[in-house]
């Protein structure tokens, strides 16, 4: 009798164990989830702001149609990179370069740059990538919270069977951001 509800003890302590430890996977996953969804937000926002700003400046430098042609080719190669943070952060980085080359291009044409649309354009890119930072820094912190878990005893143990593993950090680098500063600009 007493194995009996020792042995009940033990069994409904690991059924419980499981559950609190499954339920806080599933915590982490959905703030995983949620992150990437306010990141693929700001980056869809970032990218149909692009095509305007081309076509602003367009106005003013048309010589520049390489350039042009790559902001459009790798605008396309981002947004068909999907939900891969790592395939994403890479074609992100990628277009964030030509982007920043047309905005030094900008600084050539005093009209263009006195242009009250392309400020308004110029500022809301700038916000968007302030934005972007922040939905990055968001979800690479709850990335590192579900790899914790993921990788820590006795979670490791049940993560696996459960369907849960490590998430992949969102990089872009920061040295390629589309908004250069004034200092890049001028160099």
């Amino acid at each position: 009798m007493n194995t009996t509800i020792i042995l009940t003890g033990i069994i409904l302590t690991i059924i419980a164990g499981a559950i609190v430890i499954y339920n806080l996977l599933v915590k982490r996953r959905q703030l995983v989830n949620n992150g990437w969804a306010d990141i693929d937000v700001q980056l869809k926002r970032r990218a149909d702001l692009i095509p305007s700003i081309v076509t602003t400046v367009q106005g003013y430098a048309r010589h520049e149609r390489q350039l042009f042609e790559d902001i459009a080719e790798k605008r396309s190669a981002a947004l068909a990179a999907g939900d891969d943070p790592a395939a994403r952060g890479a074609r992100e980085s990628e277009l964030s370069r030509p982007v920043a080359r047309m905005i030094a291009v900008a600084e050539d044409y005093p009209e263009l740059k006195a242009s009250q649309n392309f400020l308004d354009l110029q500022n809301e890119l700038s916000q968007t990538e302030d934005k972007i930072e922040m939905a990055r820094r968001f979800y690479n912190g709850a990335v590192r919270e579900l790899n914790t878990l993921v990788e820590s005893f006795p979670v490791n143990i049940a993560a696996g069977p459960f369907g849960f593993s490590k998430r992949d950090y969102f990089e872009i680098d920061t040295a390629d951001r589309a908004v250069p500063s004034i200092a890049e600009t001028r160099a």
